[in-house]
């Protein structure tokens, strides 16, 4: 079995796909899907499906939509000599049900395995590996998770949580590049980003030190600005004081301070970019 949930939902068994067109059968294969292999509570597919009021027939009315995905499973297995059926494969369990993928590829476990790759590059100093792991990481990536599934409460939060980790994981690559003095090549990315996460105070450092060591010291003391008016208006915040310590590095660096690559003679103005995950908020 194939599983991608790392933009729309796509999961194929033996080469053809079993997802279903119809939105309440497409909710609970890819809670599911992205639980493939554990089993999933009858009472997490009874809650995505109708929140905190389901009706007196949801079990009933689960159970038919767990035939609904049995019955397009089955016709993906025809010709398979008889290896998997379709109770193989959607598997009703104590207490609830399991996607049963065969050892198949899942796009969230690649995503997983590689950014643990890139994470562990990072912490040995090994910046080029670092980039490259979690650059790949972050191409199985097409677009939000789930991005095709009118998703209910579980859902909702599973593909918060997978945001954060790609949020993490660009993150962490954008700071692998910065030590392989990629500055200018992140510019023209950093400001898409910026304009998207509006209070994302890890990503505007990171931009403000590209700026920087292009050359371009005013607009990056403008990024700072921009964000801390946005800070305060929108959560009543000052930025972090790691950001505060970048702004003055750049400050006290001069107009030509940090170009070319160099770090800015006050402080180690990469180490002043820190995570703040209590302030990231999507504009």
């Amino acid at each position: 079995m194939d599983i991608d949930v790392l933009g729309a939902l796509a999961v194929r068994e033996n080469g053809i796909s079993i997802t279903p067109t119809a939105p309440k059968p497409r909710q609970v294969l890819a809670l599911l899907a992205l639980h493939a292999d554990q089993v999933v509570p009858v009472s997490a597919l009874i809650e995505e499906l109708w929140g905190t009021m389901p009706p007196r027939s949801a079990r009933t009315t689960l159970q038919t939509y767990v035939l609904q995905l049995r019955a397009l499973i089955a016709t993906a297995l025809e010709g398979n000599d008889g290896e998997r059926t379709a109770k193989d494969v959607l598997v009703t369990l104590p207490g609830g049900y399991m996607l049963n993928s065969g050892g198949g590829t899942s796009d969230v476990r690649e995503f997983d395995r590689l950014a643990g790759m890139g994470y562990r590059a990072i912490d040995a100093g090994d910046h080029p590996v670092a980039a490259q792991r979690l650059r790949e990481a972050l191409a199985l990536w097409s677009g939000p998770a789930f991005a095709d599934v009118q998703g209910g409460v579980q859902l909702d939060m599973e593909t918060r949580r997978l945001e954060e980790i790609r949020l993490c994981a660009l993150d962490q690559r954008i700071e692998a590049d910065l030590k392989l003095g990629r500055h200018r090549e992140l510019l023209a990315e950093l400001t898409v980003l910026v304009s998207r996460y509006r209070t994302h105070e890890n990503l505007h450092g990171q931009f403000m030190l590209a700026l920087h060591r292009s050359g371009r010291r005013g607009e990056a003391l403008d990024v700072y600005q921009r964000l801390r008016a946005t800070l305060v208006r929108d959560l009543g915040l000052e930025p972090s004081t790691t950001l505060r310590r970048l702004q003055r590095s750049i400050l006290m660096a001069g107009p030509e301070g940090g170009v070319g690559g160099k770090q800015a003679p006050a402080a180690a103005t990469a180490a002043a970019v820190g995570v703040r995950a209590d302030r990231l908020v999507r504009a």
